[in-house]
């Protein structure tokens, strides 16, 4: 039977406020309070809310039919924690109707993958630990950042155990093929790879609401009869998106939510079944093995990792956020590590491209690329003075590893002392109160009908001297 397999993006970076030259080293916070709390909560309110309402309803209806994905970035999950903890919960109901699947990707929803396997594998693992803190789910289907993907990132992912990653059908790397079936990494066999449809996920994406789309307007009757026109040896059409597509990208009114609702009725009158990517892994089995040499991404139409590498000021930042990474790695500073995740999201890289004009971005809070490589310059400048006041650059970073080893290895083993001397020191006082003489017992006497206690003295003995 075909099968759709749906998966959805729940992520926000922290924004950063504006900050100035003359904030360095005197302003360690970076954060525009305000606007995070604002854009994470009109989301939540107009997509994310009613798209997770709308699911656990459909989940219901259908018996337990629908299924989907979800996944969520570490840096959302805090903005939620914080501004929206009913969104949480609602995730939390949605985890226990065994439906929908969390998937894995990086903490920080960064460009680490690109940079540094060893802080690539902390956030994985960072990122795995949280979701199943919540949701008690232990993902093995893992999602890269913008779907980023290529051989060397599928090794990585195979040696973490991942079983499958979805990621994007790109022409350059299908060539004729369809995004319809399964298929392996040529770099790392065992690790199975689904492939975004990106017509049919555009469809509803991009061209829901298009008066001009000669294919307006879109129904769920029109759409499931396109994938299932598609040839019967296809076995799975994969529609990845974001999940503001519901409620931000396409508002309410255009009848969007109307539209997810009858999805499934439609597609169980076409023989149509819903499949989460977990289940697909496990069932289907790979037609073919590709290759991707180089980084590709699911974002405009090149499909690779240009729009936050693309220009010298993405890659100056990239260089100098990433020269930090092992000596945070070193530290145990927790507002150092928390500015250290949120420092990394990929979007204030994105906020940094120029490749559609040095105008303003729609999607950034800067006026232009060059201001949002400034701020974000100045803040970076701070928070490389802050790691290195607590590691010098003039050591290097073995010689300072050794030496951080050293301290921590002295302090565990001050620590053991310590409790060697308080547990002697307690084994001492408690043999020293075991050989302590018994006090004798008070006499209790009765006058004028009150009891009085009276200590007993102890029994002088006095000799006598015989007279002469």
């Amino acid at each position: 039977m075909k099968s759709i397999c749906l998966y959805f993006q729940i992520h926000q970076p922290f924004r950063l406020k504006r900050y100035r030259f003359f904030d360095i080293g005197r302003d360690h916070y970076y954060y525009d309070d305000f606007a995070n709390d604002d854009v994470i909560t009109r989301i939540a309110r107009n997509s994310y809310l009613p798209t997770i309402q709308a699911m656990k309803e459909i989940i219901e209806t259908s018996g337990g039919k629908f299924k989907a994905a979800i996944s969520l970035s570490g840096v959302v999950i805090e903005q939620l924690e914080m501004y929206v903890p009913e969104l949480i919960e609602a995730l939390k109901d949605l985890a226990k109707t065994g439906c929908v699947e969390f998937l894995s990707e990086t903490y920080a929803h960064s460009l680490t993958s690109l940079s540094d396997i060893d802080e690539f594998r902390a956030q994985v693992n960072e990122h795995d630990e949280k979701i199943y803190a919540l949701f008690g789910q232990k993902p093995k289907v893992f999602r890269n950042t913008e779907l980023i993907f290529s051989d060397e990132i599928a090794s990585m992912i195979a040696s973490m155990g991942y079983k499958g990653v979805i990621t994007e059908g790109a022409k350059h790397v299908l060539g004729w093929k369809s995004p319809n079936y399964l298929y392996n990494s040529i770099a790392a066999p065992k690790l199975k790879m689904l492939l975004r449809n990106d017509k049919f996920t555009d469809d509803i994406a991009r061209r829901f609401s298009d008066y001009e789309w000669s294919e307006y307007p879109l129904t769920a009757e029109k759409f499931i009869s396109w994938v299932a026109a598609t040839p019967a040896e296809e076995p799975v059409v994969n529609i990845f998106m974001n999940c503001e597509t519901f409620g931000e990208g396409q508002g309410r009114e255009t009848g969007i939510f109307e539209f997810l609702k009858a999805l499934p009725l439609c597609a169980e009158k076409a023989g149509i079944g819903f499949i989460t990517p977990g289940e697909a892994v496990a069932k289907l089995r790979p037609v073919d093995a590709l290759s991707v040499p180089y980084p590709m991404s699911w974002t405009d139409e090149a499909r690779d990792v240009s729009t936050w590498l693309g220009n010298r000021l993405q890659n100056e930042a990239f260089h100098k956020l990433y020269a930090l990474a092992e000596r945070v790695r070193m530290c145990n500073d927790r507002r150092i590590k928390q500015d250290w995740n949120y420092l990394q999201a990929s979007d204030h890289f994105f906020f940094m491209s120029t490749k559609y004009g040095a105008g303003r971005n729609s999607y950034s809070p800067y006026e232009s690329p060059f201001d949002a490589f400034t701020n974000y310059m100045n803040v970076l400048s701070d928070f490389i003075v802050r790691v290195e006041e607590q590691y010098p650059t003039q050591i290097e970073n073995e010689e300072l590893n050794a030496l951080l080893t050293t301290i921590r290895n002295q302090a565990e083993e001050i620590q053991q002392l310590e409790k060697e001397l308080k547990s002697a020191r307690n084994e001492k006082l408690s043999t020293k109160k075991a050989k302590a003489p018994k006090a004798a017992p008070a006499k209790v006497e009765v006058a004028n009908d009150e009891v009085v206690v009276a200590e007993e003295k102890p029994k002088r003995t006095c000799k006598r001297t015989p007279k002469k």
